[in-house]
């Protein structure tokens, strides 16, 4: 904005102009980033939530956390939870398989998975977020079916559905918290742009601009003074007190002249009329 070095630029209307212009575009960028940085903040709007599930159970306090980091806490007592549950399942249907560990058997079975993820982008603000969804297909299981039809078949069935969940729960776990550090970081980024423009650009601007009018306005007040000066110096110029003025010093130049000029004439005029000492009396011949 201003040149470098610290010089100021220069005051015309042309730089006023563009500068206002500049102006403008700073006031509507910092509108729309503030608008963007209240919009992401919604979704760490402030809640209260009891703080003893997550630091200790003796704690009998209130604490406030963002909506989303409440329920990616939620989300993850519930994958703890389904993974002890599931754990569990695997140990009872050890037990009753006659205590074979069946993990090679449902190796070889595997052929296709039935649970697959895909990433499906989600628009927060004009923000893209990552968000996974997880389908699940029971026709692919056909071939876990049959497993432990001798002794264990439920068990077993039920531990597989126990993991089912905990995998569930997994997948909405990594979209939240993949959500909340995209999230958080552009909210950091946000916010210093917003302040960059509310507390340094704008600011400077608006200096500048302030900086260009009174340059303007003082080059206007001196215009208008010399101006008003030589309008002044011309209306003394054609005032009829000062052309009587200016005759008059003519006539007595003139009749200074004149004066000088007859003086002049009586002088030679008294030169010329002067008697001769050859013409008052004539000398007698002399005869030698």
């Amino acid at each position: 904005m201003s040149q470098a070095g610290g010089q100021k630029p220069a005051a015309n209307r042309m730089t006023l102009q563009t500068f206002k212009a500049r102006l403008g575009g700073a006031s509507k960028g910092f509108k729309l980033l503030k608008k963007k940085r209240d919009a992401l903040k919604a979704k760490f709007q402030v809640i209260f939530r009891p703080a003893f599930k997550i630091l200790s159970p003796t704690c009998s306090r209130r604490l406030h956390l963002p909506a989303l980091l409440k329920e990616i806490v939620d989300t993850k007592l519930k994958v703890g939870e389904g993974l002890k549950d599931g754990a569990f399942s695997l140990a009872k249907a050890h037990y009753a398989s006659s205590g074979d560990d069946i993990a090679s058997t449902v190796i070889e079975r595997a052929k296709r998975p039935s649970i697959t993820t895909k990433l499906y982008p989600d628009n927060v603000a004009g923000v893209s977020i990552p968000l996974f969804k997880m389908s699940y297909d029971a026709s692919k299981d056909s071939s876990a079916q049959t497993l432990g039809v001798a002794c264990g078949g439920a068990v077993i069935n039920a531990a597989r559905e126990t993991y089912r969940k905990a995998v569930v729960s997994l997948v909405k776990l990594a979209s939240l918290q993949t959500a909340f550090h995209t999230l958080d970081e552009e909210i950091k980024m946000t916010s210093r742009r917003v302040n960059a423009l509310e507390y340094v650009l704008i600011p400077r601007i608006e200096d500048i601009i302030h900086y260009i009018t009174q340059e303007m306005d003082e080059q206007a007040r001196e215009e208008f003074f010399r101006v008003k000066k030589v309008g002044r110096g011309c209306a003394s110029s054609s005032s009829p007190s000062l052309k009587t003025e200016v005759v008059e010093k003519k006539k007595v130049k003139l009749q200074k002249e004149k004066d000088e000029m007859a003086a002049a004439g009586k002088r030679t005029e008294a030169a010329i009329d002067a008697p001769s000492m050859l013409a008052t009396k004539k000398d007698e011949d002399l005869i030698f």
